[in-house]
């Protein structure tokens, strides 16, 4: 069983050695100490020690999917991809800033795979950062205005015709923790929802690559968490913060289960085709 930071063994994929960590559902890690068949695997890249997928994982286990989760802190993801789908968690990086996160140059590569070979991705603040950046999209860093907390997320009228936020509530809140923003979309990205503070927080690239600036994985007990001096500096008060989001998460949570449902039947489809 790995635990802490102790890296897990590895195992070969593509003649290469690099450490993996499979998340069970039940907020441990297990070794995964042979190679499986890439149907029903998700890679997932985390950047910080914090930053998990949380309840996402097991909303994507739930469905039938496993995941491997590589610590980009401590070992660079796989030189090539080799997993039916693509997430990218969150972290206080900007997602060409390799020099703090010398690991983000491959985690680049790995999408741009994903996007070249339409295998499904789903980038979370930094990785929905990284994704428009790796398509031609613009991200800046300490732009705009901050956004901690539950945010009322508006879906725009392109949402309605998007595999995984079509027939969702034209408002749903959803937890953020962000300074930096993209400030330019791809070309040919369809932008999908919008905040007054940050515009672009949901956008698709293609048609199986997502990208979204707000936090589906974390609860609200996530903001209890939160620098609380940092808040005070930028106006917020964190138990404010915390009560709004408890406030909110019983129609939080069940709009997020269901597109990240969505995301694992993509997935499962994506990999069971033909020639994928």
């Amino acid at each position: 069983m790995c635990s802490g930071l102790r890296p897990c063994p590895a195992f070969r994929r593509a003649g290469e050695r690099w450490w993996l960590r499979a998340w069970t559902g039940t907020g441990t890690l297990t070794d995964v100490t042979e190679a499986a068949p890439p149907t029903g695997r998700v890679l997932v890249v985390q950047n910080t020690p914090t930053g998990g997928p949380r309840r996402v994982a097991d909303w994507l286990i739930d469905a039938g999917l496993t995941l491997d989760v590589v610590h980009g802190y401590e070992m660079p993801p796989p030189a090539e991809l080799d997993h039916a789908a693509v997430i990218v968690l969150g972290g206080g990086f900007l997602p060409d800033e390799d020099t703090r996160a010398p690991w983000l140059a491959a985690t680049r590569a790995l999408v741009r795979q994903a996007l070249d070979r339409q295998v499904p991705v789903l980038g979370i603040c930094l990785g929905g950062q990284l994704l428009a950046h790796v398509a031609g999209g613009v991200v800046e860093g300490d732009v705009g205005a901050p956004e901690y907390g539950s945010t009322p997320i508006r879906l725009r009228a392109e949402a309605s015709e998007d595999a995984l936020f079509g027939g969702l509530p034209d408002v749903v809140p959803a937890i953020e923790h962000h300074v930096d923003a993209i400030t330019k979309l791809p070309p040919d990205a369809v932008w999908l929802a919008e905040t007054d503070r940050c515009p672009y927080q949901a956008f698709r690239v293609g048609p199986v690559a997502w990208g979204v600036q707000f936090h589906p994985e974390v609860n609200p007990d996530r903001i209890l968490s939160f620098d609380a001096e940092r808040l005070a500096a930028q106006g917020f008060d964190r138990s404010e913060l915390h009560h709004v989001a408890m406030t909110n998460e019983p129609a939080a949570g069940l709009v997020w289960r269901k597109v990240i449902d969505r995301f694992a039947d993509i997935v499962t489809e994506s990999a069971t085709r033909p020639g994928s």
